[in-house]
């Protein structure tokens, strides 16, 4: 049962504190707080390096259904973006910023227009990709203890236990002797889980084994378009109420954010119910007919669509634009610097014409 439906059946409180619990070995909870999550799987990154992360950079919606607020950040500043710290000197991020601004400008007419927008979010989308592909080679090296270049599920599911704290040796033993794994509810279910997804990334001809290319479509199911389906598959499973596989507008919203005990808390329901409701008529809903099929879904989810990159680059004009002529300008990019790179720059205008 999802999230949604259980706090639809009054048991949202005790849901709540069964997700402390799942934070991270739930791959398909929802969280109050995604950006705790977040912060716990960056402090545990090593012991996680083989489980499937639940954010994807670059990718519009998250692992567990919600949006990635990140995401304009992401491809706006592709792998440069841990260099924008909330605590970095104001004047540095300035100048990263400008030597930005002068790569997206590709004519140098120090304006930016939609179409060159595009091209560098897509480039920058394509930098998430190879960056997933080289974390992926760790991540492959660590399950594949042979090193024959395959991976089975036993294998993987050994290291997974012992990411977990089971000892490896006796796991291993167990599972060579198809022998009982004594493990907690919550983890089995993950198993479960997981075990559902590693025979999905298994390319045909179905052969039970993992090779790399297989695995990171495992771990980083944008880089397939088969197990992309399979995400979006598993999103509408968890929003969708009932069961034709397609969402409404109000099966979109309708997931709670957590319980509410006084006004910000309402207010942070509120804005993320509004959030939701925007995405959801203005940009995944392509036809407008008040329906999202997993089609249009799927579309929305693809992060290397070229036509939704270009609604994106429009989308991200439209915030600055302040003088309304559909195109950026270097002063209109700093001051909504903080949409951009998540870093508020004091005295943006200062000496911009001098150092630009």
């Amino acid at each position: 049962m999802t999230g949604g439906k259980k706090a639809q059946c009054g048991m949202w409180t005790g849901f709540c504190t069964l997700l402390s619990v799942l934070l991270i070995l739930d791959v398909h909870g929802r969280p109050a707080n995604v950006s705790v999550l977040k912060e716990k799987m960056a402090n545990s990154k090593e012991e996680n390096e083989i489980l499937p992360p639940d954010h994807l950079n670059g990718v519009k919606m998250e692992m567990d259904g919600h949006l990635n607020r990140d995401f304009n950040k992401e491809v706006f500043l592709g792998k440069e973006i841990e260099e924008f710290e909330e605590d970095s000197e104001p004047r540095r991020n300035r100048e990263k910023l400008i030597d930005i601004f002068q790569k997206v400008d590709l004519n140098h007419d120090n304006s930016v227009s939609a179409k060159e927008m595009q091209r560098w979010i897509m480039e920058k989308t394509e930098e998430h990709f190879q960056e997933a592909v080289r974390e992926n080679k760790l991540s492959f090296r660590a399950v594949d203890p042979d090193g024959n270049g395959y991976v089975t599920w036993d294998e993987y599911r050994v290291k997974f236990l012992a990411s977990k704290g089971f000892n490896e040796r006796e796991v291993a033993e167990k599972v060579k002797n198809n022998e009982e794994l004594k493990v907690d509810e919550e983890t089995q279910e993950v198993l479960e889980s997981l075990k559902d997804r590693w025979f999905q990334a298994d390319n045909p001809p179905a052969d039970q084994l993992l090779n790399e290319e297989e695995f990171l479509s495992f771990l980083h199911p944008e880089h397939s378009r088969g197990m992309l389906k399979y995400m979006v598959k598993e999103i509408v499973r968890d929003l969708d109420q009932d069961g034709d596989k397609k969402l409404t507008l109000s099966e979109f919203i309708s997931l709670p954010m957590g319980t509410v005990e006084n006004q910000q808390a309402q207010d942070i329901d509120d804005d993320w119910v509004r959030e939701r409701r925007k995405e959801f008529q203005d940009v995944i809903d392509g036809n407008q007919d008040g329906i999202v099929t997993m089609e249009e879904l799927e579309e929305y989810m693809d992060p290397m669509n070229e036509y939704n990159a270009l609604n994106e680059a429009k989308q991200m004009i439209a915030v600055a634009d302040e003088n309304q002529n559909h195109n950026l300008e270097l002063e209109e990019i700093l001051k909504y610097s903080e949409y951009f790179t998540g870093s508020k720059l004091m005295d943006y205008a200062r000496n911009v014409h001098e150092e630009f």
